[in-house]
């Protein structure tokens, strides 16, 4: 084997590597992902040291607890149904 056919065999496994990665990367989080359900139909909490954002409290959820604006867009879309169509 010559360099010219290693470089190409290098090549060919590069593409391969790039092609198969996304579907990799995909099976291990639907793994962790049913690791979570089955831990949480168990009644377990999250394994210690893989809290995604530590120092971190969670705080009873309230949907009405604070007042919130309405979106530019929602803002625009007001604007534009007050107005009445003129037929010329």
């Amino acid at each position: 084997m010559n360099a010219h056919d290693a470089l190409n065999t290098l090549a060919v496994l590069g593409v391969f590597l790039l092609m198969a990665l996304p579907s990799l990367i995909g099976h291990a989080h639907d793994r962790r992902i049913d690791r979570q359900l089955r831990d949480a139909e168990r009644g377990q909490g999250p394994e210690p040291g893989l809290d995604p954002e530590p120092g971190r409290t969670l705080a009873a959820q309230n949907s009405s607890s604070k007042e919130t604006e309405p979106s530019t867009a929602t803002w625009y879309a007001d604007g534009r149904r007050s107005k009445k169509l003129v037929s010329s």
